[in-house]
């Protein structure tokens, strides 16, 4: 079975936190830059360069979620960044309010970053304006697909919160689960899809059909 391994660690700057880097990112490289292998050379170069572009952004997106814990007061675990993206791991329970603020800045991040790149974006012509196109793009992209309600996306996390704001624990966990069950089935049809057209990149992610289940059937 693999494991996947802590490939190397480093410190952030500013906000002071370790993060590591799990093995299966490399897993990720080799599908992510093999797309343009066969192209040559330059088309090789520039899909390794959006895929440091798309590290770099999930990096500052769980930054977001950590920097949101340091705000807060709450001490934090781990800042972990794999080959299905990363997760920050608060170091204790948290109340409704602060899961609520910490989940929603991981994606606010990102539209952050894409709304700045894209105001440069006209500015900016040749190799770096390749670069702030891809950079504004990817970060569009983590945004929108992190907000899908299905765990562990933040989006799932952040479905399950805003129903307990209106609705007793049993009631909400059991929607949420089938809204997750849905967008689960939805995410398999577009990976039969991918694979079909010869794009293997969805397989690094995979919902949590089981946690799911569990909610749905059986309220918590």
């Amino acid at each position: 079975m693999f494991s996947d391994a802590n490939l190397f660690t480093f410190r952030a700057p500013f906000i002071g936190y370790n993060i590591e880097v799990r093995t299966s990112v490399i897993f990720l490289a080799l599908i992510w830059v093999g797309i343009g292998a066969s192209s040559g050379g330059m088309m090789l170069a520039y899909q390794f360069a959006s895929f440091l572009i798309l590290m770099v952004s999930i990096v500052l997106h769980e930054l977001g979620h950590a920097w949101a814990c340091k705000a807060q007061g709450i001490p934090v675990r781990e800042i972990v960044v794999f080959g299905g993206g990363g997760y920050c791991r608060p170091g204790r329970a948290l109340n409704r309010k602060e899961d609520e603020f910490i989940t929603a800045m991981g994606p606010i991040v990102n539209l952050a970053l894409w709304a700045m790149l894209s105001l440069a974006a006209p500015y900016v012509s040749g190799t770096l304006g390749w670069l702030i196109y891809v950079g504004a793009s990817l970060n569009l992209f983590l945004a929108i697909f992190n907000m899908l309600p299905v765990l562990p996306l933040d989006g799932g996390r952040l479905t399950l919160l805003v129903l307990l704001r209106f609705l007793p624990g049993r009631p909400a966990h059991r929607i949420a689960g089938f809204v997750g069950l849905v967008v689960c089935g939805l995410w398999a049809f577009w990976v039969a899809a991918s694979i079909l057209g010869g794009s293997f990149f969805f397989l690094l992610f995979i919902p949590n059909v089981a946690r799911h289940w569990q909610m749905f059937r059986e309220g918590y």
